[in-house]
C-alpha cells in the first residue's frame, strides 16, 4: 500500500480506549527508555493483540535496540512529540519492541520492509492490522521539525494521518491488501522450504560452490581500502571467516579452487583485518570495535559496540594471528578479549551483556547525548592533556587535525564538528624521522599518551549507556571464542589463556543456572533482574551449542559436552521441520506469529541453519552418531536450491558443504605423555579447519566413553592421538611426526 496516495483528514478513530504507557513492565534498557514518553506504548503479546482486535484498530509497531542510534533519533523528533503521541495514542496501539529479545517478531516484519521498500535497518517501524499481517512499513521517518525531512519525503506525521484515514475509509481494501502482502511475504521468507518441495529432486551440493561464493567476495573487494562492497562497511564475520578457512579445508579444496585462489582469498581477509585495526571503527583509545563504518575508508563508525561483533572478531583476529604469527594481529586478539572479559561487558554475574550505546554524553553536566561523544577528540584536547610535543605525535599518528577530521556530508546532525574520529594513519618509522627521534622513543611517546588519553576519557566522560540484557545466542558465541583463544594461546601465554577461559566457563555456569531448565531441557532467551518472557529461539540453542563444543574441546570437560548433547535434542525436538527439512527459527507452538521462519543466510550473525549443521557434523563426529551426520546433510540439503543460486549469501553453511563431500574426523587422545601434549599444543596453534577433538583417560572422558562405542573400545590408559573417521581409527603417533598435520585436519 503506497501511503502517499491515500486521502488526509484529521478524524480520530471514533473509539473510547484510553491507553496508558506499560513500559515499566518490561526489563528491557531499551524498552524501558521509553517509559516516560507521550506515548501510550503496549508490550507485544496477547494482551495487546486483543486490545487490537476489540477496538479494531491497527497496530503500530517500533521495533529498535539500545545501541541504535537512528532508534534514539527517531525518539526525540517523534515519541517524546506531543502531536505524533496523539496520533498514535488515539488511532493506533503503539507496540515498542526489543529486537534483541524478539527477533522472530522483528525477522517477519523485516522482511516486509525489505520486499517493499527495497532496504531494511532499524527504528523498524510497520502498521500491521489485529490479525498481525502488515499494510505499510519502513524505518527512520523524519519527525516534526526535523533536519533530515527533504523536498516531497513525506514525514512520519503524515503517514500517521494517512494510514489513519485509509483504514477508516478503507478497511476492506486494507485488509485485502494485507492478506494478499501476507500471501506474498510468505514466498518472499521461503528460505529452506523450496528445495524439498513437489519431491523435488536431491541433486547434492558440490566443492565448485566454494569457488563460486569466493569469485563473489573476489569481485566485491575494494582493493585500495579492503573490505567489500562501498559504503557503509560491515565487518561481516562470517565472509571473513569462510575466505580464512579456504586454505585450511582439506586438499581437494585446494585442488578445485587453486592454490593462488585460497592465498588471495587470505590475502583480502589479512588486508581487511589490518585496515578495521588501524581504522576509525576500531576504539584505538579502549578496546573492541564499532558495529560498522559510515565511510569506505574505515575511519568514520557509528559508534555502537555490539557483543556479537567482538564475538565474531575474535576468533577471525584469532586464526589470522595463527597463520601469519603477525604481532598486529596479536594484539587486536587482546584488545577484543579483554573488552569481553572486562567491565562494563562482562558481568559480575558470569554472562556477557549486549551493547555499548553510540550516543552519550560529553560532559556529565550536558543537557543532550550526542553520537560519538565518549570517542572523539579535538587537537586542543590532545594539547592540553599531552603537552604541545607528544599531541604533535599523536595527532599525526591518529589523523587529528585543528579542523576535526570528519567530513561534513558525514556529520548529519552536526555532531561532530571540529571532533576527530582516531585512526592510525601513520607508521613509527615516519614519526622517527619527521621528529627526529628513535623509533623506541616515538613507540614509548605514543603508548603512554594512549594511556593519558585513556585515563582522560575514563574520569571526565560518562561512559555509554550499557543494555545489561544478557542474550543466550550472544553469550554462545563469547563461550566459544574466548575457549577457542584460550586453547590457541594456552602455550604462549598461559595467564590470559586461563582469565579467558574462566571467563567462558563462567557464562556457562551462568546461563546454566539462571536460563536452563534442566527437566524439560530447555533454555529461556534473556537475562536481565531475572529470567524474561521469551522462550529460547533456534539460534540461542545452535550458538550456545556450538560454543560448549569448544568450550568442551578446550577442557575436555564432559558436562559440556553432555549439555551441547542434551541441547542439541532439544533443539531437534522444537525446531526441525519433518516436511522441507532445517531449523526453523521458532517453535511450532509460538502464538504471537503470523508464520515461522527459517535463518538460513549469513548476515550480522551468523545463519541459524549454518551453525546448526556445523554442530550436527562437530557432534556426529565426536559422539559417532549416524543420526546427527544425517541432519547435517539434510539442513543442508534444505537450503540446496538457494545455496546453488547465491553461495555467497551461505558462508556458514560451507563447512557442511566439504563435510558432505570430504567427510570429518575425530581425534581422540589417550593417555598421558610428552607425545600426546606436543601433538595437543601443536593440534591448538593452528587455524580452524575442519574436525574434532576429545580425550580421555585420567578422570576423562566417561560420559564420552558411554556415549560414543568406538571410543569406548580404545584403552585410556595408552598414550595415543587416535583418528577416527568412518567407524575405523588409526593411532597418529604410529606415523612420523611430520605428517600429523595431514594426518589431523583442524578444529
Amino acid at each position: 500500500m503506497d501511503a502517499h496516495n491515500t486521502s488526509a483528514s484529521c478524524a480520530p478513530s471514533g473509539d473510547d480506549l484510553k491507553l496508558r504507557n506499560r513500559l515499566s513492565e518490561s526489563r528491557s534498557p531499551y524498552v524501558r527508555a521509553h517509559m516516560h514518553n507521550p506515548v501510550a506504548w503496549q508490550m507485544w503479546g496477547p494482551k495487546a493483540i486483543e486490545l487490537a482486535k476489540q477496538s479494531n484498530r491497527l497496530i503500530f509497531i517500533s521495533i529498535g535496540y539500545a545501541a541504535c542510534h537512528w532508534c534514539h533519533v527517531m525518539e526525540r523528533e517523534s515519541f517524546e512529540n506531543e502531536e505524533v503521541a496523539k496520533l498514535l495514542n488515539d488511532n493506533f496501539i503503539p507496540i515498542k519492541i526489543d529486537r534483541e529479545e524478539r527477533p522472530d517478531v522483528d525477522r517477519i516484519y523485516m522482511n516486509y520492509v525489505q520486499a517493499t521498500t527495497g532496504s531494511g535497518g532499524w527504528p523498524l517501524n510497520a502498521f500491521i492490522t489485529p490479525g498481525l499481517q502488515p499494510i505499510f512499513g519502513g524505518t527512520y521517518w523524519p519527525g516534526p521539525g526535523s533536519t533530515m525531512a527533504m523536498g516531497e519525503h513525506i514525514g512520519f506525521v503524515g503517514i500517521l494521518k494517512k494510514i489513519r484515514d485509509v483504514w477508516r475509509d478503507q478497511q476492506q481494501r486494507c485488509l485485502d491488501s494485507a492478506k494478499e502482502i501476507t500471501a506474498q511475504l510468505r514466498e518472499f521468507a521461503e528460505d529452506g522450504n523450496i528445495s524439498r518441495k513437489d519431491g523435488a529432486a536431491h541433486e547434492g551440493l558440490d566443492l565448485d560452490l566454494l569457488d563460486e561464493a569466493y569469485e563473489h567476495f573476489k569481485g566485491k573487494y575494494d582493493q585500495r581500502y579492503a573490505g567489500f562492497g562501498s559504503a557503509p562497511k560491515f565487518p561481516t564475520p562470517s565472509n571473513l571467516q569462510f575466505l580464512l578457512k579456504l586454505s585450511q579445508y582439506p586438499k581437494a579444496v585446494t585442488e578445485v579452487l587453486g592454490a593462488k585462489d585460497c592465498t588471495h582469498a587470505k590475502d583480502m581477509v589479512l588486508a581487511t583485518l589490518d585496515a578495521m585495526n588501524k581504522g576509525g571503527i576500531h576504539d584505538q583509545i579502549g578496546n573492541g570495535f564499532a558495529r560498522y563504518s559510515v565511510t569506505k575508508d574505515w575511519s568514520l563508525p557509528h559508534f555502537e559496540k555490539m557483543l556479537y561483533d567482538q564475538t565474531q572478531l575474535l576468533p577471525v583476529y584469532l586464526d589470522a594471528y595463527l597463520m601469519t604469527k603477525i604481532p598486529q594481529h596479536l594484539s587486536a586478539v587482546y584488545d577484543i578479549a579483554t573488552y569481553l572479559t572486562s567491565p562494563p561487558m562482562h558481568a559480575e554475574s558470569g554472562g556477557f551483556f549486549s551493547s555499548e550505546d553510540a550516543d552519550s554524553l560529553y560532559r556529565p553536566n550536558d543537557a543532550e547525548k550526542r553520537e560519538g561523544a565518549f570517542y572523539v577528540w579535538t587537537l586542543k584536547e590532545f594539547q592540553d592533556i599531552l603537552g604541545d610535543r607528544d599531541a604533535e605525535i599523536l595527532a599525526k599518528y591518529y589523523n587529528v587535525k585543528d579542523e576535526g577530521n570528519v567530513a561534513p556530508e558525514h556529520d548529519a546532525h552536526d555532531e561532530l564538528i571540529n571532533q576527530n574520529v582516531l585512526a592510525i594513519t601513520k607508521k613509527c618509522a615516519d614519526l622517527a624521522k619527521q621528529f627526529g627521534l628513535s623509533e623506541e622513543e616515538v613507540d614509548k611517546t605514543l603508548s603512554e599518551g594512549r594511556q593519558k588519553l585513556l585515563e582522560h576519557r575514563n574520569k571526565e566522560r560518562p561512559r555509554p549507556s550499557l543494555d545489561d540484557k544478557i542474550v543466550v545466542s550472544w553469550n554462545g558465541l563469547a563461550i566459544g571464542a574466548l575457549a577457542r583463544t584460550a586453547a590457541a594461546l594456552s602455550s604462549q601465554d598461559s595467564a590470559r589463556s586461563k582469565e579467558y577461559l574462566a571467563a567462558a566457563e563462567k557464562a556457562a555456569a551462568f546461563l546454566q543456572k539462571q536460563l536452563y531448565n534442566p527437566i524439560s531441557k530447555t533454555l529461556i532467551r534473556v537475562y536481565r533482574e531475572g529470567p524474561g518472557d521469551a522462550p529460547g529461539f533456534a539460534d540461542d540453542y545452535a550458538y550456545l551449542i556450538s560454543g560448549l563444543i569448544s568450550l568442551y574441546e578446550a577442557t575436555f570437560n564432559d558436562t559440556y559436552l553432555q549439555w551441547a548433547d542434551d541441547l542439541q535434542q532439544t533443539q531437534l525436538k522444537l525446531f526441525w521441520d519433518t516436511q522441507h527439512l532445517g531449523f526453523f527459527s521458532t517453535p511450532e507452538d509460538q502464538k504471537d506469529l503470523i508464520m515461522r521462519l527459517k535463518d538460513g543466510m549469513d548476515n550480522a550473525e551468523p545463519g541459524t541453519n549454518g551453525v546448526s549443521a556445523q554442530n550436527l557434523d562437530r557432534l556426529g563426529a565426536l559422539l559417532e552418531d549416524e543420526e546427527y551426520s544425517k541432519k547435517a546433510r539434510d539442513t543442508a540439503s534444505a537450503f540446496e536450491a538457494e545455496i546453488m543460486q547465491h553461495p555467497f549469501l551461505f558462508p556458514s553453511m560451507m563447512d557442511a558443504v566439504v563435510v558432505g563431500k570430504l567427510g570429518i574426523r575425530h581425534t581422540v587422545i589417550t593417555g598421558e605423555g610428552q607425545k600426546v601434549e606436543e601433538w595437543l599444543k601443536r593440534y591448538r596453534q593452528r587455524p580452524a579447519g575442519l574436525g574434532t577433538v576429545s580425550r580421555v583417560g585420567k578422570g576423562k572422558g566417561e560420559w564420552l566413553s558411554k556415549r560414543n562405542a568406538l571410543v569406548r573400545s580404545m584403552d585410556a590408559g595408552k598414550e595415543g592421538v587416535m583418528v577416527c573417521e568412518g567407524g575405523s581409527c588409526r593411532d597418529a603417533l604410529s606415523m612420523d611426526m611430520g605428517s600429523v598435520g595431514d594426518a589431523v585436519p583442524l578444529l
